[in-house]
């Protein structure tokens, strides 16, 4: 078989499935390398679901929902293998996040996603979007196989083997606007709004959409966890631009920057309207460009209309952070982000960090700020590993500004 172009893999990242296999090969390869550090010695398992739970997609609409517990854990050690802000604080290194993902045991069972009431029976769905760990125990039909399954938007999926009984054994635990909400004929867009107003975790949201707890009663559906997760990104970012398009500009050029899972980040805020553009540069040797012998470069634009280029669960992400600090700031800015993929990310665990490590970067505040664009440059050419020249090209919002510049000058 013709090997696949690397360029086509970084924008891919295995679920765009744009090679037109069925399954990635990259992901399929590193499967089969990887084995649980967790042994299965019991087809009965006890534990706290921290809460963490995955609705498929394969199948659609007959998907697969796996219900997550580390057996022998509860309370905040269970909590733990499912916390992507404490994780990005503490800054948990790949191979612990890896090994902590290990030790969850899928339970699984078949269900209809035109039938998420299903799932409400035995209180199954409450346990998963509770904002604590929940005291459950699984019956499986057989030995889970030691493997783990890695995607670019999920967290990684640990053991799993069809499940003869998942019992819940404590009260899960709703906040206020959660419990409510849940009852609202309320269309899910809207109820997502109100509830991350109310300070309900992105987290929460995502599993409260997928398991169909969310929208006009008669429509709700489950949703499989990858398409949740970038569908409240972006609806979140849909609301908040609607209220940062009414603030002033920035009046400055300001740089903020982080660093975590081998994954860099620059975000350059402009003054202007709000405009994206997400850059991501791929070193050889990571996980999407094995084989390639120079940067691979991939890019997502959003227009001042908020038309976006091509569908990415990694710029939502982003996108979701930097409007969120917009809208904190009550400033708006156009904005460049530069993603720069070290060779020592050498497996995915899900878009969680690129959200958090953007958040955590604005948080901490600028590093640099400037009237001059040309300052600006200057500071992201010295900050890239990879050639500046090769990746600042790409850019059309530097490129502007730099043209802006130079035309005031004759003025």
């Amino acid at each position: 078989m013709a090997r696949i172009p690397a360029e086509l893999c970084a924008r891919c990242k295995g679920y765009k499935k744009l090679c037109g296999l069925p399954k990635c090969p990259i992901l399929e390869e590193f499967r089969s390398q990887v084995n649980s550090s967790l042994k299965i010695v019991d087809k009965n398992a006890g534990g706290s679901t921290p809460p963490s739970g995955l609705i498929g997609e394969y199948g659609y609409p007959k998907v697969l929902f796996h219900y997550m517990i580390p057996p022998g854990l509860n309370g905040d050690e269970a909590k733990y293998r499912d916390n992507p802000i404490l994780w990005s604080i503490k800054k948990e290194p790949l191979e612990n996040i890896i090994k902590m993902r290990s030790e969850l045991v899928s339970a699984i069972i078949a269900v209809d996603i035109n039938r998420p009431w299903e799932l409400y029976q035995n209180e199954i769905g409450l346990a998963i979007i509770s904002e604590r760990p929940v005291d459950s125990e699984v019956i499986l039909k057989r030995y889970p196989l030691p493997k783990l399954s890695f995607d670019g938007i999920t967290k990684p999926v640990g053991p799993r083997a069809p499940a003869e009984k998942i019992i819940v054994r404590s009260n899960p635990k709703l906040s206020q606007a959660s419990e409510k909400i849940i009852w609202d004929d309320l269309k899910a867009e809207n109820a997502l709004w109100n509830l991350y107003k109310e300070g309900v975790d992105v987290y929460i949201l995502q599993n409260m959409l997928s398991l169909g707890f969310l929208g006009k009663i008669k429509q709700r559906r489950l949703v499989p966890t990858r398409w949740s997760i970038t569908a409240v990104d972006d609806t979140l970012s849909k609301y908040l631009r609607k209220h940062v398009r009414g603030f002033n500009e920035i009046n400055q050029y300001e740089i903020y920057e982080g660093e975590y899972l081998s994954n860099r980040f620059l975000i350059i805020l402009l003054p202007g309207d709000i405009e994206f553009e997400w850059i991501e540069i791929w070193h050889p040797l990571s996980i999407w460009t094995k084989y390639a012998e120079k940067p691979v470069i991939s890019k997502v634009e959003e227009d001042a209309l908020g038309r976006v280029s091509t569908l990415d669960g990694g710029f939502s992400a982003a996108r979701l952070a930097v409007l969120e600090h917009l809208f904190n700031t009550k400033r708006k800015a156009s904005i460049v982000i530069l993603r720069e993929i070290l060779s020592s990310y050498y497996a995915p665990v899900g878009n969680w960090h690129i959200r958090e490590t953007v958040r955590n970067s604005l948080i901490k505040g600028y590093k640099f700020k400037t009237n001059d664009i040309k300052e600006i440059n200057k500071y992201a050419s010295n900050w890239l590993k990879a050639d500046p020249n090769y990746v600042l090209k790409e850019s059309y919002l530097l490129e502007y500004s730099l043209k802006k510049r130079k035309l005031s000058e004759f003025i």
